[in-house]
């Protein structure tokens, strides 16, 4: 079984096992990593699971859909490879990806 690495705005790491077929907000919550509210439980209907990728990441994570796109632009911490977790299904190649967390979910 594979990883995935999410990082705390303060740098902290949490180490977790990458389960493919789970987005990465629910892989979030599974392991009780703080910093992915998810308030809207997985809709892409919030933002509260905002995640920044590093660049080579980015690709794997697959296309950014309008409603995506909308949510994202009203976070004041969006990057060039924001995304919401909700949205990012995984998958075993994503073995090793590390993910962002911003200071603050909208």
């Amino acid at each position: 079984m594979g990883h995935i690495t999410f990082i705390e705005y303060d740098g902290t790491q949490h180490d977790v096992d990458l389960e493919a077929g789970k987005s990465l907000m629910q892989i979030a919550m599974d392991n009780g990593v703080p910093g992915v509210d998810a308030d809207c439980g997985g809709e892409c209907a919030c933002g509260t699971c905002h995640v920044i990728l590093e660049a080579n990441w980015f690709p794997e994570t697959g296309e950014v859909v309008d409603d995506e796109k909308q949510m994202l632009a009203m976070t004041p911490e969006q990057a060039e490879t924001s995304r919401l977790a909700c949205q990012v299904h995984t998958t075993n190649e994503m073995d090793g990806m590390v993910v962002r967390l911003p200071e603050f979910q909208m």
